[in-house]
């Protein structure tokens, strides 16, 4: 029961979230700025979170020089744009035990259209 109670919200995310919309970056850019007051952009610049200068194509918790929670970096994933689509909708339910307090953003295009802005922004 207790898998259950685990797995029923990721499952849920999995199922109601399809294919990746197309996004806007100049629409995602602000959306971001919730994003910003933990992450920066600039390479090597940890917040309270980590950079996310380079975010696509990085293995989970693998960023020098920030103190990733143990699930995330047991988490084995290459962030890209689908897996930061997901996670994004609901951070917790995605990696059960990172330790991002942040809930998700639930509208599936205006998280389509931050991780177009973290895709052209990051780089």
């Amino acid at each position: 029961m207790t898998w259950l109670r685990r797995t029923l919200p990721l499952l849920l995310v999995f199922a109601s979230h399809g294919a990746l919309a197309a996004g806007d970056p100049a629409s995602g850019k602000t959306v971001f700025v919730q994003c910003s007051a933990c992450h920066s952009l600039v390479a090597g610049k940890n917040g309270i979170g980590p950079s996310l200068h380079g975010v696509i194509g990085r293995k989970s918790g693998s960023l020098a020089g920030y103190n990733y929670s143990p699930a995330m970096k047991a988490a084995g994933i290459t962030w890209g744009e689908d897996t930061l689509f997901k996670y994004l909708a609901a951070p917790k339910a995605f990696v059960p035990g990172n330790k991002m307090p942040f809930m998700g953003v639930k509208d599936d295009q205006k998280r389509a259209d931050v991780v177009a802005y973290l895709k052209q922004a990051s780089q």
